[in-house]
């Protein structure tokens, strides 16, 4: 991940990070590489060996990479204050009053089928509803495959199995994958009574 941080002087100071999430992936492995070798072997002086990051930080990424891709499709994306909403953004297709809670979870490793797991539930193992979520949107990082799943579809699921690498073995919810015209439409909310 390319970071930049600038901070500036004067009465306030500001700071900015920006972090360049997509290539991120390509960018780190070719860093590894070269990151591996000893001084011995020819390496630099720079050489530290490879961190493994926590689920949280991969989350983290993969939400990074959300609100990129959000933005490039022309949408607001908007984060809650805190993490105690269910949903983790807000996202508007730009001048309409269509506001869509999203939920974003995301995988970064197959399993031995080539499938990619999702989780469709909250901590407590409650699957999401529609009070809870509009949309779930899932994230198969290393395929760069992005699942965007009305709240109807997810309802009742603890979790979801993608399979968006096989030709043979489609998931039913393949006609989901890269589905982002469904956040252009109006949130189908139900009424309280």
């Amino acid at each position: 991940m390319s970071e930049d941080l600038v901070v500036g002087g004067g009465d306030a100071d500001v700071i900015t990070i920006w972090a360049v999430a997509e290539g991120w992936g390509e960018r780190r492995k070719s860093k590894s590489k070269s990151r591996s070798k000893s001084k011995a072997a020819g390496g630099g002086a720079r050489s530290t060996p490879s961190v493994r990051l926590t689920p949280k930080q991969l989350g983290e990424i993969a939400e990074a990479e959300f609100i990129a891709r959000g933005v490039e499709l022309r949408f607001v994306v908007a984060k809650p204050w805190g993490d105690s909403e269910s949903y983790d953004y807000i996202l508007n297709a730009r001048r309409s009053f269509n506001f869509w809670r999203v939920q974003v979870k995301s995988a970064h490793v197959a399993g031995e089928d080539g499938t990619y797991s999702f989780r469709a539930h909250d901590h407590a193992q409650r699957s999401y509803s529609a009070k809870d979520i509009d949309a779930l949107v899932a994230y198969a990082r290393p395929e760069r495959a992005w699942y965007v799943f009305p709240v109807r579809v997810v309802e009742r699921l603890k979790g979801l199995k993608l399979y968006p690498v096989s030709r043979k073995k489609r998931s039913k919810y393949e006609k989901y994958r890269e589905a982002w015209e469904v956040l252009r439409k109006p949130v189908r909310r139900r009424r309280k009574k």
